[in-house]
């Protein structure tokens, strides 16, 4: 595997050093030119929107103004406004709100190769992210046969605010969720563009992990998304839990918590915020940091639009990992006796039968449990409800994986200890272990070959089996079988089922009803 490494590097210095124009391409708005590197064309910064600034603040996204002659499409565009950046060790990126741009890398030689396209929406629990991020970058599974198109999307205040005022502007009774228009803009610019770039149109996957699974989960209950893609992967996060646990989520009190914002930043109208610097807004979030249930892009919660079997009924590959929360909790100075004020501290009060099902008499155990616990509260749940409701109501199929792999993250490195945690996966995803120069083994190279081909499997034809590979069986309501990425690769059942089924009958309880899918 090292000498791998070692042709991984050649090669990543060859593609600098062969890199040249890529051919011309006719988009709407104008012609572009990119840049060609082994074997594939890469279009960077193309605009798939005006820039959503001055009066434009706060709209859903307009058309991109056309140009006149050849645009050099060779350079990322800055993100989106952000502080801070999505990914521990992630170099902080070049900020705008001019950020409506989309990147694209494409294997095809002529217009006429119909090719699946994957559409990779950033994580960043919608506060940072960036469609540039070197980890994101579609080389390796462009070279596998597919389009890689990573979009942009405001965050923040900038992307989700509710107002009263903003929603009696709108034409649809609404406000917030124009991050949320940012991704639909995109996915309809990929349907009206990118056949030119050898793609097919009749073929799109979207993809997120995290927040941009969330948005993956939206989008699937969207009807404004309904048409603009045809499979769906979602890793480690969806929006599922119910309302009453998070009413912040429904429009009246989404505005509520907007107007406190703008109050506490002196400008309590929308043309009073909109002289503001963008700078100055998402340097305070004030919480305005989540998707809106309003009448336009989302008039239904997710888990309500599958229940009713009213989701956007597509193909669907999703899953978590087995230990999400080392990236997001200490957990080393947890005791027995802090546990219960540590967890409300962090997560706020939970019902005693939830945090019954995670022992913890002993200070180990409390480690353990507050790190299992986390993990099933902010992924582990949703995702096995998310596979259940489609497998329940939907007519795709589902397929359903825990992530195991531990990745050899180094001692003294910021990912240190982490194990198969939240963002682990990325790295196999991608196929982009050669952006690390850590210990890889020969089973981590396996995997990521393997897990690599299994997301274009899926995008090519909606299930990610393949010749090579170990068999992925769907998952279905009377067959529970995931699939453990890992090494080896092994089929078993859901993951953490006790804890599960405490959040189940919780949640249950709390909407007053079973679970419409079982």
């Amino acid at each position: 595997m090292q000498n791998r490494l070692k042709l991984a590097c050649v090669l990543a210095a060859a593609n600098l050093a062969t890199a040249g124009v890529a051919q011309q391409v006719m988009t709407e708005s104008g012609t572009i030119s990119g840049v060609s590197a082994i074997g594939l064309s890469v279009y960077k910064g193309v605009p798939f929107a005006a820039p959503p600034v001055g009066d434009l603040r706060w709209r859903p996204p307009m058309p991109a103004a056309p140009w006149i002659g050849t645009r050099k499409a060779d350079a990322f565009a800055p993100a989106c406004m952000q502080v801070g950046v999505s990914m521990p060790g992630e170099t902080p990126p070049v900020v705008s709100e001019d950020c409506l741009y989309l990147n694209i890398w494409t294997p095809a030689k002529t217009a006429h190769e119909h090719l699946p396209v994957i559409v990779w929406i950033y994580g960043g629990g919608y506060i940072n992210g960036s469609a540039s991020m070197p980890l994101y970058w579609g080389d390796r599974l462009a070279r596998k046969g597919v389009i890689v198109v990573t979009i942009a999307y405001r965050l923040g205040p900038l992307g989700f605010l509710a107002l009263p005022e903003l929603t009696r502007e709108s034409l649809h009774h609404s406000s917030g969720n124009y991050g949320l228009m940012d991704q639909i803009a995109a996915l309809e610019w990929i349907q009206r563009n990118i056949a030119t770039f050898g793609g097919d149109p009749k073929n799109v996957t979207i993809a997120g992990q995290s927040s941009g699974s969330i948005s993956v989960s939206i989008l699937m209950a969207s009807p404004l998304a309904r048409g603009l893609f045809h499979r769906a992967i979602g890793e480690s996060g969806g929006l599922f839990e119910p309302l009453q646990l998070g009413p912040k989520f429904l429009l009246a009190n989404a505005e509520h918590d907007g107007e406190k914002y703008a109050v506490s930043l002196g400008a309590p109208t929308p043309k009073e915020l909109r002289r503001l610097p963008a700078s100055l807004l998402t340097g305070n979030a004030g919480g305005i940091v989540h998707a809106v249930i309003e009448p336009y892009v989302l008039p239904l919660s997710p888990y309500e639009a599958f229940t009713s079997g009213q989701q956007n009924d597509v193909p669907l590959l999703i899953g978590s990992n087995t230990e999400e929360a080392r990236a997001m909790v200490d957990v080393s100075h947890e005791t027995a006796a802090s546990f219960s004020s540590d967890l409300e501290r962090s997560v706020g009060q939970l019902p005693p039968a939830l945090v019954a099902a995670y022992p913890h008499a002993t200070d180990e155990e409390a480690r353990q449990a507050q790190l299992g616990l986390e993990r099933d509260l902010r992924f582990g749940w949703d995702m096995w409800a998310w596979a259940r409701l489609q497998a329940g109501t939907g007519k795709s199929p589902v397929f359903y994986y825990s992530f195991r792999q531990q990745p050899p993250f180094p001692a003294g490195s910021v990912y240190a200890g982490w194990g198969a945690s939240h963002f682990a996966e990325l790295w196999y995803v991608f196929d982009h272990l050669d952006q690390s120069p850590w210990n890889w083994t020969a089973a981590d190279w396996k995997l990521a070959e393997e897990m690599s081909s299994y997301w274009v499997n899926f995008a090519r034809s909606g299930d990610p089996n393949g010749a090579g590979l170990p068999p992925w069986p769907a998952f279905t309501n009377v067959e529970s079988k995931v699939q453990y990425l890992g090494d080896p690769i092994t089929v078993g059942g859901v993951a953490n089922i006790h804890g599960l089924s405490v959040f189940d009958a919780v949640y249950s309880t709390v909407r007053g009803k079973t679970f419409a899918a079982q």
